[in-house]
């Protein structure tokens, strides 16, 4: 089980929005909601319900990309989370759905 996460983002004030909108409907909450320097950069955290946590902070982008999947307690809240994050500018590569051909519940 990952503890946290951390992942360099070009905007703070946009990603730090994104993610609180796209984390709500999975219970995810804002640490604090000033940066606070970590690292020697600015960073925001969010905490999910089983403690999991997930940190931004100012830097180059990641190359090439970053695949992140988070833990749904229910397909509700998987679209929840999925419409959340269309509305602030995420771009979905395939809609939810189960994909057994990873496991019987994906």
């Amino acid at each position: 089980m990952i503890d946290h996460l951390a992942i360099d983002v070009s905007d703070l004030t946009k990603s730090g929005h994104f993610c609180d909108q796209a984390l709500a409907p999975l219970g995810d909450k804002k640490l604090s909601d000033a940066p606070v320097e970590f690292g020697g950069r600015l960073t925001l955290g969010w905490t999910a319900p089983l403690e999991t946590e997930l940190c931004i902070g100012v830097g180059s982008t990641t190359k090439p990309r970053l695949h992140i999947t988070f833990r749904a307690k229910d397909r509700q809240q998987v679209d929840d989370f999925y419409h959340a994050a269309l509305a602030v500018g995420g771009i979905h590569h395939g809609k939810p759905g189960l994909r057994p051909q990873y496991q019987e519940n994906y």
